[in-house]
């Protein structure tokens, strides 16, 4: 019988989608606050595989990606989940945007094996982790690169976001001393 055994530490990252370029450093301080120390952040991106979300927060969108520094426990992602929605609420809240819903915060893991995502949305794919928060296994590592799976939403397909995981899979390998 195999034991059971406490999961390595994850790298926690945050996926921001936005139209308000001018937002992001004010996102950026408050996903600091919640969650530690920045250790990268991807290039601004167009975001335009999907017309989704444009009822509720407008066009042209932009993509952005920040890793954290500290490690995390993999069980911690529901909570954070929670932390990002409530977040996201209140810049739903404030006055200053056009929109109902000016910024969009995707939460997930990454190990040296896969990336993770946190959803509120089930799905067949998609495990419950409590409090209406899911988890869904988006990028696997195979053969020196991420690679996706079938259900895998078509911006996390492109090579550019595969590229910044992989550069912060080397950080997130560095800090483990593997």
């Amino acid at each position: 019988m195999a034991e059971a055994r406490s999961a390595v530490k994850a790298k926690l990252f945050c996926g921001i989608l936005t139209k308000y370029a001018d937002l992001l450093e004010e996102i950026k301080e408050k996903l600091t606050n919640l969650f530690g120390e920045i250790d990268t952040e991807s290039s601004l991106m167009k975001f335009e595989q999907t017309d989704y979300y444009t009822e509720s927060m407008g066009k042209p969108l932009l993509r952005k990606f920040f890793s954290f520094a500290p490690l995390i426990a993999q069980e911690s992602l529901r909570e954070i989940k929670l932390k990002t929605n409530a977040l996201e609420k209140r810049f739903a809240e404030d006055k200053r945007f056009d929109v109902t819903r000016p910024v969009n915060l995707d939460p997930g893991i990454l190990t040296a094996s896969r990336l993770v995502l946190a959803s509120c949305k089930d799905y067949s794919h998609r495990i419950y982790l409590g409090e209406g928060v899911y988890a869904e296994v988006t990028l696997i590592y195979r053969k020196g690169e991420f690679a996706p799976l079938e259900w895998t939403y078509p911006d996390y397909r492109s090579a550019e976001y595969r590229e910044y995981f992989s550069k912060v899979r080397s950080i997130y390998l560095s800090q483990l001393h593997l």
